[in-house]
């Protein structure tokens, strides 16, 4: 009887330790990162023409003088997206140009390739970059350094400080290429430059908030200026 038990008892502990590695081992699913562009044309992209051109494997939106802008305007992401995502891309702006990157968006009403929602703030001053503002919405959901959660008919409560706006700023280059990455899980999106947190919204607005909808890079109304992006990748959360 002792050496059944004393059996079982090691069979129950050979399988236990088995379990055990086997759960620390596997491997956990990584989602391979889908290109949004594909260097070479607009496909599954939709805006103004006229502003958004294609140049060595870059999209360029472009103000200028002679060809102003009326009211914001955005290309367009056209193919399917997930609620749950995260979207790595590589910019370069003017040091007067203002521009940024919108997700789980909305078309404006009346008003042909313009957008409401959640922003990636960008600005060649760096003031905003880094920053979740909800265009045609809300407004300032958190600043660039700030942690911040969202209830309805309250402004944005500071959980935390991510770093100051001039430490963060550091981060930023001025004249070359910088990476954008926007993590969007649940209610909880986050903003990244270039390895760097730079905001983080808890949006428990029941009333406001938006866990679909679409994603556009913004040329914004300026006397002159241009904005560059490349590298577009999503990754399922």
């Amino acid at each position: 009887m002792l050496q059944k038990v004393g059996y079982r008892l090691y069979s129950w502990c050979f399988l236990s330790i088995v379990i055990l590695a086997s759960c620390e081992t596997s491997p956990v699913k990584n989602e391979p990162s889908k290109h949004l562009f594909d260097g070479v044309s607009f496909s599954n992209w939709e805006g103004d023409t006229s502003y958004w051109k294609i140049r060595d494997s870059v999209i360029w939106g472009e103000v200028t003088p002679e060809h102003p802008l009326e009211h914001n305007t955005f290309l367009i992401y056209t193919g399917t997206l997930p609620s749950d995502f995260e979207l790595t891309m590589e910019y370069k702006i003017s040091d007067q140009g203002n521009s940024g990157v919108q997700y789980r968006s909305q078309e404006v009403p009346g008003l042909k390739y313009a957008l409401k929602g959640y922003q990636a703030d960008i600005d060649g001053a760096n003031t905003y970059t880094g920053q979740n503002y909800e265009e045609r919405g809300r407004g300032f959901l958190a600043k660039r350094g700030e942690s911040a959660e969202l209830k309805s008919g309250l402004p944005p409560q500071i959980l935390d400080s991510l770093g100051t706006r001039e430490e963060l700023r550091n981060a930023i280059n001025t004249t070359d290429w910088n990476e954008l990455v926007i993590r969007a899980e649940g209610f909880r999106l986050e903003h990244f430059i270039n390895g760097k947190k730079m905001s983080s919204v808890l949006d428990r607005d029941t009333i406001n908030r938006s866990v679909t909808g679409l994603l556009g890079l913004q040329l914004h109304v300026a006397p002159q200026m241009w904005v560059q992006y490349k590298n577009i990748r999503l990754k399922q959360l």
